[in-house]
């Protein structure tokens, strides 16, 4: 079996191991870096992963899934390069940062994936786009493809997207929680208790959401399908509308485009 370790265990790390045990992968072909001793401890004795340094990883370990924060992404990597077996595939879930630099920094013919998931892969559910590097082969792209099924759902696309993926996907989950979170204050606005607020509407989200991935309607017919003639729901969308909602959610997820490719930007030669 395919031996992983995960450089960094934050949450979305820890969410990928978890999620690779649940779908079968036997902890002792699981593995992880964590700088924080107390939390590897807690880790370990959760899980049964085996905390391991960078050199422990990349010695033993046939895929490295890089999960730290981009800001920390450098010194891992100067960490990492002596240490490097051939053919060891390396997986970079950093936002922003193309397989470009893993390919410059690592040894030449390091095969890298690049990976923009999301936070609901802590809940099985997450959206996560794959794109291969210079060295990367379809064999690599579907082993990273079947890894990532154990906590959503996949898609491969071309790395020139990925910066679009980042601001449409990658920051997707907290646009709905900005609009749950106004649809509660609403709510509350209106005279509903937060508790029964929250119950309204956050099943409205998942029911909403189930019938769009059904993917037998388009969004604009499942709306208009709610919005009869002069009733109350046209007077909604008359008023986001009004105020500009569509526009104001293009230029937002058009600027987390654009901080993606500063990020990328920030570790060029």
């Amino acid at each position: 079996m395919t031996k992983i370790a995960v450089l960094g265990a934050g949450k979305i790390g820890e969410a990928l191991l978890s999620g690779l045990a649940q779908g079968g992968r036997a902890a002792t072909d699981l593995m992880f870096t964590e700088k924080h001793e107390s939390r590897a401890r807690a880790l370990t004795e959760q899980y049964g992963f085996e905390a391991v340094t960078v050199p422990g990883a990349a010695e033993r370990a046939d895929v490295l899934i890089v999960a730290v924060k981009p800001q920390d992404i450098e010194p891992l990597l100067v960490e990492l390069k002596p240490v490097l077996r051939p053919g060891t595939l390396i997986v970079s879930l950093c936002a922003g940062l193309p397989t470009a630099l893993f390919e410059r920094r690592l040894p030449e013919g390091t095969p890298v994936v690049r990976v923009m998931p999301n936070t609901p892969m802590v809940v099985g559910e997450a959206m996560s786009a794959v794109s291969g590097g210079s060295n990367a082969t379809p064999e690599h792209l579907k082993l990273v493809e079947e890894i990532l099924s154990a906590v959503g759902k996949v898609a491969v696309v071309p790395e020139s997207q990925q910066d679009a993926v980042t601001a449409l996907s990658g920051s997707g989950p907290a646009y709905f929680f900005f609009l749950v979170e106004a649809m509660i204050d609403a709510g509350i606005l209106l005279g509903i208790p937060r508790d029964l607020a929250s119950r309204l509407i956050i099943q409205s989200a998942v029911g909403a959401a189930a019938m769009l991935n059904e993917g037998s309607n388009h969004p604009v017919i499942l709306r208009e399908a709610v919005t009869s003639p002069a009733g109350t729901t046209i007077m909604a969308i008359r008023e986001l509308e009004k105020h500009g909602v569509r526009a104001a959610l293009l230029a937002a997820i058009e600027s987390a485009r654009d901080r993606s490719v500063e990020l990328g930007r920030q570790h060029e030669d």
